[in-house]
């Protein structure tokens, strides 16, 4: 049995390491599509194709070998992480009359050595007059819809998401190392936590002052 690397990243064009998982059950697919198989990037206890064991030993280290202290988790019924940015051009926003549930792609810079990554995300939330929206990345594989509108550079501003598995406890005004679940490169992050609301399923955060690294 393969052993996944549970990142569910979006990089071999699935939603999610279980979906790759099925195919390859079905040899729809080759497991060389998952690019942490073929560089050997694949935590110890991770899910095997062909089952539907989820259960996950977290290393704590990313694909560098860097620790971090949580992982970012989306919210339930969200596409993709959800994330505010700022368009280097924000006047982009009201030029291409971009609205909720448009698909959109650019490519963060400004998050410290910034990502080499180009984004694609469904768009959330929009504020023309700032220049600024809230969207859930979604992978790469969207932008293939033929309906995507470019917004250029952009600064990554916020993270929202849920943390459920922590080395730490978390605490408003620190800023901590953490891992975007479903980070294509599986880097760690850094950002000060300046909300936290407990009252749910897992701790609801919002993360500014982004750096990768």
């Amino acid at each position: 049995m393969i052993k996944l690397p549970g990142f569910d990243c979006g990089l071999c064009g699935c939603k999610s390491c279980l979906e790759f998982s099925r195919l390859l059950s079905d040899k729809t697919v080759e497991a060389v599509k998952c690019p942490h198989l073929r560089s050997g990037n694949t935590p110890a206890g991770a899910p095997e194709s062909g089952t539907n064991d989820s259960a996950e030993v977290i290393v704590w280290k990313d694909s560098h070998g860097r620790e971090f202290d949580f992982i970012l988790e989306t919210f339930p019924g969200d596409p993709g992480p959800r994330e505010t940015i700022l368009l280097y051009n924000p006047a982009r926003v009201a030029e291409q009359d971009i609205r909720p549930g448009d698909i959109v792609m650019g490519r963060p810079m400004g998050m410290s050595c910034g990502c080499p990554v180009t984004h694609c995300g469904v768009v959330m939330e929009t504020d023309p007059a700032n220049g600024v929206f809230v969207w859930c990345i979604v992978g790469p594989l969207t932008a293939r819809s033929g309906q995507t509108k470019d917004i250029g550079y952009y600064s990554a501003q916020a993270y929202e998401g849920l943390v459920r598995d922590s080395r730490t406890e978390l605490r408003v005004g620190v800023r901590y190392w953490f891992l975007p679940r479903r980070c294509m490169l599986q880097w760690r992050h850094s950002g000060l936590v300046n909300f936290i609301d407990k009252s749910g399923a897992g701790t609801r955060v919002r993360i500014e002052g982004l750096m990768i690294g």
